[in-house]
């Protein structure tokens, strides 16, 4: 199982867990089996349209799935995968 770091923004609809081990063979499969266990993430992580929010930005191992092939990024069971979503200030 890969490891999903959450950070604390995140945590109050997980129970206040920094660390959860989530079954996925893909970054999608990953967030969808997080927001399967977790309906309250669902708004926050994805889109009407079951696509990633494009205010969270996800890591796999340190590097942004964006430049890697995005939601269809393969990972693995000792994968790291953080959940970072873009914070606004003015």
């Amino acid at each position: 199982m890969s490891t999903v770091h959450l950070p604390s923004v995140l945590r109050a609809n997980v129970g206040g867990a920094k660390t959860l081990p989530i079954d996925g063979s893909t970054i999608r499969a990953v967030i969808e089996a997080l927001v399967a266990q977790h309906p309250a993430l669902g708004p926050q992580l994805l889109t009407a349209d079951d696509e990633l929010n494009r205010f969270v930005n996800v890591y796999l191992n340190g590097q942004d799935v964006r430049y890697l092939t995005g939601l269809d990024t393969p990972v693995g069971p000792t994968d790291e995968v953080r959940l970072l979503p873009a914070m606004a200030g003015g």
